[in-house]
C-alpha cells in the first residue's frame, strides 16, 4: 500500500511539467486510470489479507484437530491397556475365587471330620430298660458289639465281651443288661450256676431295674436245669410276691407246677 502512494505522489509530481506535453482531460484520465489501479490493488491486498486469515485460521483448526487427534489415539492406548490390565484382574479374581472354594471345601470337611470325631468322644443320651442315661460312644459301642455276638449266636465271644465290658464300665449305665445278657450267655452255654451268678447280680444289685423280675425267671430255669426244683419253685413264688404285675410273673405261675417235688 505505501509503495503505490509513494509511486502516484512521484507521477503527479512528474505531470506538472507535462502540462505543456498533454492537455487537461487527458491528464484526468491519467490520474482516474491510477486511481482506479490503485483501488484494484487495494482490493487485491484486501483479498490476500482475507485469504492469509483464513488460512491461519484453518491451520489453526487442524492443528487443534491434530492435537485431538493424538489425544484420541493417546486416550485408546490408555483404554486398551486398562482393558488388558481388567482382563489380568478377572484372571486373579477367578484364580483367588477357585483357591478360596477349594479352602473352604477343605475347613467344611475338616470341620465336619472334627465333629464326627467329636461326637465319638461326647456322651449319649440314650434310653436303658426305658430310663434315660448319658453313656460314653466307646462304651455304647462296646455294650452293643457284645449283643450282637449274642444275637449271632456267639455266645462265648458274648461271654467274654460282656465280662470285658463290665470290667472296663463298672458303673455303667448298661450294668444290669450286661450281667442280664451274661447270664443269659452262660445258660445257652450250660453253664447254669454261672449264669445264677450273674443273673444274682442283676437282681441284688439293680433291684429297681425291669431286669430284675426276668433275671429272677432265668435263676429259676437255671436252678430247674441244676435239679434243684426246691430252688426254682422259691424263686418262682418270690417273683409272684415282689413283681405281681409283671411278665415275668405270668411265666412264673405257668412254670411253678413244674417245679413241684415228687
Amino acid at each position: 500500500m505505501l509503495r503505490a502512494l509513494g509511486f502516484c505522489v512521484a507521477l503527479l509530481a512528474a505531470a506538472a511539467p507535462a502540462h505543456a506535453l498533454f492537455g487537461d482531460d487527458e491528464a484526468r484520465k491519467a490520474i482516474l486510470e491510477l486511481r482506479k489501479q490503485l483501488a484494484e490493488q487495494d482490493r487485491r491486498i484486501a483479498a490476500l489479507a482475507q485469504a492469509l486469515e483464513k488460512q491461519s485460521e484453518f491451520a489453526a483448526r487442524l492443528e487443534r484437530l491434530e492435537a485431538a487427534q493424538r489425544g484420541a489415539l493417546e486416550f485408546a492406548n490408555q483404554l486398551d491397556a486398562l482393558r488388558q490390565d481388567l482382563a489380568r484382574l478377572r484372571g486373579q479374581i477367578d484364580l483367588l475365587a477357585n483357591e478360596l472354594a477349594n479352602v473352604q471345601k477343605k475347613n467344611r470337611d475338616l470341620y465336619g471330620d472334627l465333629d464326627a470325631r467329636l461326637k465319638k468322644l461326647e456322651p449319649a443320651t440314650v434310653t436303658i430298660d426305658g430310663r434315660p442315661a448319658l453313656v460314653d460312644r466307646a462304651e455304647q459301642a462296646a455294650f452293643d458289639a457284645a449283643i450282637a455276638q449274642f444275637r449271632a449266636g456267639d455266645f462265648r465271644g458274648a461271654t467274654a465281651s460282656l465280662q470285658a465290658f463290665i470290667a472296663r464300665y463298672p458303673q455303667s449305665p448298661y450294668g444290669a443288661a450286661a450281667y442280664y445278657w451274661l447270664g443269659n450267655a452262660h445258660y445257652q452255654l450250660k453253664d447254669y450256676k454261672a449264669a445264677i451268678a450273674a443273673q444274682q447280680t442283676v437282681v441284688e444289685k439293680y433291684a429297681d431295674s425291669t431286669r430284675a423280675p426276668e433275671a429272677l425267671l432265668n435263676i429259676a430255669a437255671s436252678q430247674i436245669e441244676l435239679n434243684d426244683r426246691r430252688s426254682a419253685r422259691a424263686t418262682l413264688q418270690r417273683i409272684i410276691k415282689d413283681y405281681p404285675d409283671t411278665e415275668a410273673a405270668r411265666l412264673a405261675k405257668e412254670r411253678l407246677p413244674a417245679t413241684t417235688t415228687r
